[in-house]
């Protein structure tokens, strides 16, 4: 299975788990959007742990993207920047970030996880990724709370010291 960082630079490889979702498996009820009306749907984060990280990595960035959804960008779901170095785990449902992190607005303009919610009929494919930069902060590049995940994601793309990726799927 490709994922949308597959025509990046190349990085150093994380290691990404979750005991919500399988890499290649479907995403529990909990991880579907109740928001977007999806029955049973709780918009509540995966749960994910990475190993690998170089000693280089001052922080990570967490993302849940959909490239699949049925407009000429894809969909963030979910972003959480400047995750201290020193966390290798997010709970499921996370509440309180740690340290100095915070959630980017997704394309909801939700500063929050956004669960699945593709088209009736529709199979998409989540990348659930984790990121580590060799800057502590992304305000370092001055993206601030009106920051698109694109645009983050474009500033940080020379900071990137390693990268995990895992695919969940999502089905209506």
């Amino acid at each position: 299975m490709t994922t949308p960082f597959d025509r990046l630079p190349a990085v150093p490889a994380l290691t990404v788990t979750s005991t919500d979702v399988v890499d290649g498996g479907d995403f529990a009820p909990a991880q579907y959007s109740g928001l977007f009306g999806v029955p049973g749907g709780e918009d509540r984060s995966p749960q994910l742990q990475w190993t690998g990280a170089p000693e280089t990595a001052k922080s990570f960035v967490v993302s849940v993207y959909d490239p699949e959804a049925p407009t000429p960008s894809g969909f963030w779901h979910w972003m959480v920047v400047d995750i201290p170095a020193g966390t290798s785990e997010l709970p499921s449902g996370i509440t309180e970030l740690p340290g100095n992190a915070w959630t980017v607005k997704n394309d909801a303009r939700a500063a929050q996880f956004i669960g699945s919610a593709p088209p009736a009929g529709a199979v998409d494919h989540y990348a659930i990724s984790v990121q580590a930069l060799d800057i502590a902060s992304v305000t370092e590049l001055g993206i601030d709370a009106e920051a698109t995940p694109a645009f983050v994601s474009f500033n940080i793309l020379s900071h990137v010291v390693a990268r995990g990726v895992i695919t969940a799927i999502g089905r209506q």
